[in-house]
């Protein structure tokens, strides 16, 4: 098939497309699956569970549990992101500002801004982080850089 034929045969499925004919396997996914990732590896103290079961083609899907006292690292990336708080309360450095959080809460990150958030309740808390890294990621243009576990302000002038 030429690169033509394949084109033509895009175009028909784009034309065609019945969604409901090929649904995924796994519809839902339990939290409880988590892919739980060694704080070695990502350089983040707080505890995060990669989400595989869900067959998002765009958006990564994560659970992200902060311990009492915990913060996770000064970070910054190219994906936007949602953090859900399913429980516990705190804050997040976002930029240059400072906002508080608790159950029911959304946390928007937009992207490349450096972020940190805090748990400063008495209970774990639990996050559900949505982000369109996998979109990112299939267009070449997704990046994660990691400042450490250092505040906003300590973060060093840009030059």
């Amino acid at each position: 098939m030429t690169s033509f034929e394949e084109w033509l045969e895009g175009v028909r499925r784009m034309k065609d497309y019945r969604p409901e004919e090929s649904l995924p396997e796994t519809l839902v996914c339990s939290s409880d699956d988590a892919h739980w990732l060694d704080p070695a590896m990502t350089g983040n103290p707080a505890r995060i569970g990669v989400l595989l079961g869900v067959p998002a083609r765009t958006m990564e899907l994560y659970v992200q549990e902060l311990p009492p006292g915990v913060a996770g690292d000064l970070q910054r990336h190219r994906h936007e992101s949602v953090h859900y708080v399913v429980a516990g309360e705190g804050y997040s450095e976002i930029g240059p500002r400072t906002v508080r959080w608790v159950e029911g809460d959304l946390i928007y990150t937009p992207p490349w801004v450096w972020h940190r958030h805090y748990n400063d309740g008495a209970a774990t808390a639990r996050m559900l982080l949505i982000e369109n890294s996998r979109l990112l990621e299939a267009l070449g243009l997704n990046e994660r850089e990691s400042a450490g576990e250092i505040s906003y302000g300590e973060l060093p002038p840009a030059g």
